[in-house]
């Protein structure tokens, strides 16, 4: 039993860095930030970073400070529907105000319409306003389970990463099918062949120790043992934390009832 618990311990704290812990409740409040802060920087190590509403940045830096953990946010969010340049007028002020990373929506409507090119320019022009070799970083959520079939959400991972994407990413958690592994294994597939070094994201519905296990198992044998880092893969969730920490603390009846 001491082997299971210690490999149960090593999957969560192994997880825990990996994580963007989250508050995207629509009314989200400056105390709601404030103790997602707080929480990111646990007696079982850091998360990776904090993911919070544009307004709620400059807030964020502050609590953090110092700590290592990066600060996130997003912009077209979470319908995928605003104007280009409304868009990258957000995320310049977003990363003005300290963001370190941007989570953009892409237009999945429009692309799932046919119209690839408004896709492909608004994840460039978020490049653009996002320099690479910045230290910032451009993550663009391609809301899989509303592409639905894995040939389209290939296509918009392809998309996405030729156009600049740091990081493709399931899910704003917001739709009623977020993160599956059928929707992972394709994107990784298309990070494997496409960049290695373009990360991904898995978010929504990700809520206890087993989910993470079989998101990082799949990443581990399609892109090799040491290719999940914080660099290139994260978990976007608002409830894993706790569900990690109970398992590191050996509490097996704990787990997260998030919907993000």
């Amino acid at each position: 039993m001491g082997g299971v618990k210690n490999d149960t311990s090593s999957i969560a704290h192994r997880a825990i860095a990996l994580l963007d812990l989250t508050e995207l409740n629509d009314h989200a409040t400056e105390a709601d930030v404030a103790s997602l802060c707080a929480r990111a920087v646990g007696p079982h190590g850091s998360v990776a970073a904090v993911c919070v509403w544009p307004r709620h940045v400059a807030l964020a830096v502050r609590k953090l400070a110092g700590t290592g953990v990066r600060i996130a946010t997003v912009v077209n969010f979470p319908l995928g529907e605003n104007s280009i340049d409304d868009v990258v007028e957000l995320a310049r002020t977003a990363q003005a105000d300290g963001a370190d990373e941007i989570d953009l929506v892409l237009p999945y409507r429009a692309f799932l319409a046919g119209d690839h090119a408004r896709a492909a320019a608004m994840v460039a022009a978020l490049r653009v306003a996002i320099p690479a070799g910045s230290g910032k970083k451009l993550k663009v959520i391609l809301e899989t389970g509303e592409l639905v079939e894995l040939a389209v959400i290939r296509a918009a991972a392809e998309l996405a990463i030729r156009n600049g994407a740091d990081f493709i990413k399931t899910s704003t958690g917001k739709t009623p099918v977020s993160a599956t592994l059928a929707a992972t294994e394709v994107m990784l597939q298309v990070i494997h062949d496409l960049d290695p070094a373009v990360g991904l994201k898995p978010s929504g519905g990700i809520r206890t120790l087993s989910d993470a296990t079989a998101h990082l198992a799949q990443a581990d044998k399609i892109m090799g043992a040491d290719w999940a880092t914080a660099s290139t893969f994260r978990f976007g969730a608002s409830g894993l934390l706790t569900a990690l920490e109970a398992a590191i603390d050996g509490d097996t009846n704990v787990s997260s009832k998030s919907a993000y």
